[in-house]
This record gives structure tokens, C-alpha cells and sequence, in this order.
């Protein structure tokens, strides 16, 4: 599948010229933020890990085995890229035991930066926020067009949908989600089974909000919206009045799209139609999540990045830093300035 496929058009337009991400690891750093003060004491272990080329499941294989533990007994809050500098939280389950010897598991890799205890182990999603620091280079773009692009990105946010890594190469994960759907099973895997599920509901979103953006209305309130605030998960309908609600305009309030489950949308008059148009289309898909007791959420449609910034290091790099709210991309705000492409496949120098 394409990236058109399984996301949807741009809303701001052709993208303003082309550029390399991650030549390096250097280039896509994520730092997770949450906010939760650790007691000091407690039978859970957390850690503040730097890992570069290394995905989060081989990090907490690798601590499970310096600690002397299964990997059952690490926990994180998200899965975080390969590809990439980060800097994430992991917590060990060790009752009764002291603090383990982790250098085993450290290298060039990965690094332990901070160690504390607390009462409570780290819970999935747990994480409020990431922010991110990436550096585009071989940079090919109009900078007048560049800088006009990133100021109605600030001004307007973008559409937030899943990035492609949500659904495997070439949207593999879908195809195997749509052949248990077809089959009416399961994987038994635990992993396997939360990765389909996931890929499945965030592709009937996408499509959902990709119907959105080609009509105009994916920023714009419609009676009939559910709507939400960017850090709640409660959404509440949209009549006449809510519509005018000038925290829509202010990029706090936005509509929400289906995070598929059990029941039908709640999403009434056109916003209900498009998401029950996409229900008939992907019909096994849906029907696949609510045998498999998935509850019906809601997603915002608009991603605000309201503290974006950039400059440019160089005349061919442009670099920028922003935070975004957990479980949303930072490869989608890219998207919208600029196409990616591998390493030396750039024609000419950058153009101003």
C-alpha cells in the first residue's frame, strides 16, 4: 500500500521541496515526557535509558537479561523508533531485591542516565507527551515557500493522523489484519494481536480523516462532531453553539474522528455519514474490532504544534523542535513541509 493509501491527502498543499531524515540517528531525537513524580522507594525500579539504533522491546530484552529477570518484568511506556536518539523511561519489577548490576546492558547503544525507585511499575501510555528534535538533511526547498508552509503549520496545526510505521512495510500489518478479520479469529500471540488490532483501528481512522481533509472540514466543527480537547480522551457532541466555540479557532477544542469498537459512531448529520461510508467499506475490519471487545474512542482530527520552531544549521538543514502529545507522529508534521528521500538521491543544491 502507499503512503497516500494508508494515510490520506495533505491539507496544506505539494510539499515544499524534499529533504533526508534520519542519515543518522542523530538527526530524529525523541525525549519522552511524563510527569510523575517517583517516590524513592518502592519494589519498581525506573530508568531513564538513551538508546540509539536499538527499538524499545530489544531495549527491555536487553535490561531483562543484565537484571537477572524475564522481560515480563520490564514495562515501559511506549514503544519508540530504531532509528532514532531517545530517551525513554523503563521499570523493573524486582520485590525484594536490590538494585541489579546493568552494565551488561550497556554500550554504545544504550545508557542508563537516571535510576530511581517507586511503589507503582510504568504503565503503558503512561507518558503525557514526546518532544522531538529532528534534523532534515540535503535540504531542497524554497525558503520563502519553507518558512510561509511552517507558520500556518503553528497557525492552522495539521491533520493528525497515524504514520506509516503504525502499519508495517507496505501496509502489511493491515493485509494481515484484514485476513484474521475475514477468518473471524484472533492471533494468539499477545503481541502479534495487539499490533493488528491497532494497525486496523488507526487505518479506519485515517480514512476517516483522510475523507475529512479532502472536503475541507478536518479543523472545522460540524454539528454532528464529537469534540475534544488535545489532552482529554472525553468528547462531548457538537450542535450550533459548540460549533461557534472559540477555542476551536484558539486550537484547544477540535472534532475527533472513530477509534473503532463496539457499537456504532456516535457521530451524527455529515460527520456521521463519512464515518458510517468508511464503516460499509472496511465493514470486516470494524466488525473484527468489536468482536475482539474493542471499546469505541474518539481521536482528534487537528494536531496543534503550537510550540514549533526551526533554523537552519546549515544552508542544506533545516532543524526542528516541537512537542507532540503521546500517540501522535512527528513523520506526519514533516509530511506536510516536505517529501522524504533516501540519502544522496538529491539533484541540486538548495535553492532560495
Amino acid at each position: 500500500m502507499t503512503e497516500l493509501e494508508l494515510l490520506g491527502p495533505r491539507a496544506h498543499g505539494d510539499a515544499c521541496g524534499s529533504a533526508v531524515l534520519k542519515a543518522v540517528a542523530e538527526d530524529f531525537q525523541v525525549d519522552e515526557v511524563l510527569d510523575i513524580p517517583l517516590s524513592g522507594d518502592g519494589e519498581h525500579l525506573w530508568l531513564w535509558v538513551e538508546k540509539r539504533g536499538l527499538n524499545t522491546e530489544e531495549a527491555a530484552r536487553r535490561l531483562a537479561r543484565a537484571a537477572g529477570v524475564p522481560v515480563k518484568m520490564i514495562s515501559y511506556a511506549g514503544l519508540k523508533d530504531r532509528q532514532a536518539l531517545t530517551r525513554q523511561w523503563f521499570s523493573l519489577h524486582l520485590p525484594g531485591k536490590s538494585d541489579p548490576d546493568l552494565a551488561a546492558a550497556e554500550d554504545d547503544s544504550l545508557r542508563i542516565l537516571e535510576r530511581n525507585r517507586h511503589r507503582r511499575k510504568l504503565q503503558r501510555g503512561a507518558h503525557s507527551a514526546n518532544g522531538f528534535t529532528l534534523r532534515l538533511t540535503e535540504l531542497q526547498a524554497d525558503r520563502e515557500q519553507l518558512e510561509a508552509r511552517l507558520k500556518a503549520l503553528v497557525a492552522q496545526g495539521v491533520p493528525n493522523y497515524f504514520g506509516t510505521q503504525r502499519f508495517g512495510h507496505d501496509g502489511g500489518n493491515v493485509f494481515d489484519a484484514r485476513g484474521f478479520a475475514e477468518r473471524g479469529k484472533l492471533p494468539e500471540h499477545r503481541n502479534m494481536r495487539s499490533r493488528m488490532l491497532s494497525a486496523a483501528r488507526s487505518f479506519i481512522f485515517n480514512q476517516v480523516l483522510a475523507r475529512r481533509v479532502a472536503e475541507g472540514t478536518w479543523n472545522q466543527a460540524r454539528v454532528g462532531d464529537l469534540l475534544a480537547f488535545t489532552d482529554s480522551r472525553s468528547f462531548f457532541p457538537a450542535g450550533e453553539a459548540e460549533c461557534s466555540d472559540p477555542r476551536l479557532a484558539a486550537l484547544d477544542l477540535h472534532p475527533t474522528g472513530p477509534m473503532w469498537g463496539e457499537g456504532d459512531s456516535p457521530a451524527t448529520n455529515q460527520p456521521g455519514e463519512i464515518e458510517s461510508s468508511v464503516q460499509q467499506a472496511e465493514m470486516a475490519l470494524c466488525q473484527w474490532l468489536a468482536s475482539a471487545d474493542m471499546a469505541h474512542e474518539r481521536r482528534i482530527l487537528r494536531l496543534p504544534i503550537p510550540g514549533l520552531t526551526w533554523h537552519y544549521p546549515a544552508p542544506d538543514i533545516l532543524q526542528l523542535e516541537f512537542v507532540l502529545p503521546a500517540g501522535c507522529f512527528a513523520t506526519v508534521v514533516v509530511r506536510e513541509l516536505i517529501d522524504l528521500v533516501p540519502a544522496g538521491q538529491t539533484e541540486s543544491p538548495c535553492a532560495y
